[in-house]
C-alpha cells in the first residue's frame, strides 16, 4: 500500500478491463491505467464499470469508492486489500479503554504539534490549542498565495452555496478522506472506530486525515483558487494529488498508522487466520471439536 498511487477519480465515462489494466473510455478516447499502482479509485457521476473491471480490482486490492460530482458526497466502497484482523483488534483494544484512547490521541494531536509537549492535556485543552493552530494556517496560506479568508463556512446540502475557497476546501478534503480511507481499510483498520471522532461510519478517516490537512488539503485549496481559474473545486484534485505524490503521503500514512495503534510493522497483515476464539487461547477453525468435549 505504501508504494501505491494515491487516487484516481472518473466520471461519464466506461471503466472495464483489458487484460490486468483498467480502461477508461469516453467521446476522447481511451485511457489505460495499471490498476495495481492505485490505492483508491473514485466513480463519479455519469461512470458505467463493467464486472471484468471489478474483477482485477478486486484481485489487486484497490479501494473502490462511489461518490457524488467532484467527489464531495461518498456512497459506497468494495472490499479491500487486508486479509488479517490484527490491526482492527490492536484499534478496538485502544479505543475500548479510556486510558489508552487518550493516550493515543494525544499521539494524534502531537503529530500536529511538532516540538511541542501534549503530555496531561486534556481532550478540551487539545481541542483548543487545534482551534488555534487551524486559525493560524488559514491565515498564512491566505497570506502566502492573495487568497481572502474569512472563515470555514459551508453547507453539507448545499455545495454550491459556498464561496471558491471554501468549496476548494471541501473537495480537497474529500480527495484527502478517500486516500486515507483506502489505507486504513488496506491495513485492517475500522474506518467507524475514531479516536478523536465518534458517532460515524468514517470516524477514524477523518482522526487520520486530519493529521495532514495542514499539508495537504489546505495548501492545494488555496493553491487552487489562487490559480484563477474557473472551478477551483475541479482543479483543486491535482494540487491533493501532487502533494500527496510530494509527501510521499502513503508510506507515511501506514508507517503513522503502525505507530499510533502500537503494531509492528514487520508483521506480516497480508494473510489472516482463521481461527475460534475461546477464553484462554484461539483455536483452530475448520474441524470437528466434538471429542474435546467428550459429547456423547
Amino acid at each position: 500500500m505504501g508504494q501505491r498511487l494515491s487516487f484516481l477519480y472518473a466520471e461519464h465515462c466506461v471503466v472495464h478491463r483489458d487484460a490486468n489494466a483498467l480502461t477508461l473510455t469516453d467521446q476522447r478516447g481511451v485511457v489505460h491505467v495499471p490498476v495495481a499502482a492505485l490505492a483508491a479509485l473514485l466513480l463519479g457521476p455519469g461512470t458505467r464499470i463493467t464486472h471484468g473491471a471489478m474483477s482485477v480490482i478486486g484481485d489487486c486490492g484497490v479501494s473502490v469508492a462511489w461518490v457524488g460530482e467532484m467527489g464531495v458526497r461518498y456512497y459506497a466502497h468494495g472490499r479491500p486489500l487486508a486479509k488479517s484482523s490484527r490491526m482492527a483488534e490492536a484499534q478496538a483494544r485502544i479505543v475500548t479503554n479510556q486510558r489508552s484512547r487518550l493516550r493515543c490521541a494525544r499521539s494524534m494531536y502531537g503529530m500536529r504539534f511538532p516540538g511541542e509537549d501534549v503530555e496531561g492535556l486534556t481532550m478540551t485543552q487539545l481541542r483548543g490549542r487545534e482551534g488555534a493552530r487551524m486559525k493560524r494556517i488559514y491565515s498564512a496560506e491566505s497570506a502566502r498565495t492573495g487568497v481572502p479568508w474569512g472563515r470555514r463556512a459551508y453547507a453539507p446540502d448545499d455545495f454550491e452555496s459556498g464561496d471558491d475557497i471554501n468549496r476548494s476546501l471541501t473537495s480537497a478534503n474529500a480527495a484527502l478522506y478517500a486516500v486515507a480511507h483506502a489505507v486504513i481499510v488496506s491495513l485492517g483498520c475500522i474506518p467507524a472506530l475514531g479516536v478523536v471522532h465518534t458517532g460515524t461510519d468514517r470516524s477514524f478517516v477523518y482522526d487520520v486525515a486530519d493529521l495532514y490537512k495542514a499539508e495537504i488539503s489546505i495548501p492545494a485549496a488555496f493553491d487552487a483558487v489562487a490559480d484563477g481559474e474557473p472551478e477551483p473545486e475541479r482543479r483543486v484534485r491535482r494540487h491533493v494529488r501532487d502533494r500527496i505524490a510530494e509527501t510521499r503521503l502513503l508510506p507515511r500514512i501506514v508507517r503513522d498508522l503502525h505507530q499510533l495503534l502500537e503494531v509492528s510493522n514487520q508483521e506480516d497483515l497480508g494473510i489472516g487466520d482463521l481461527l475460534l476464539w475461546s477464553e484462554l487461547e484461539t483455536v483452530s477453525s475448520g474441524m470437528n471439536w466434538s471429542e474435546e468435549l467428550a459429547l456423547p
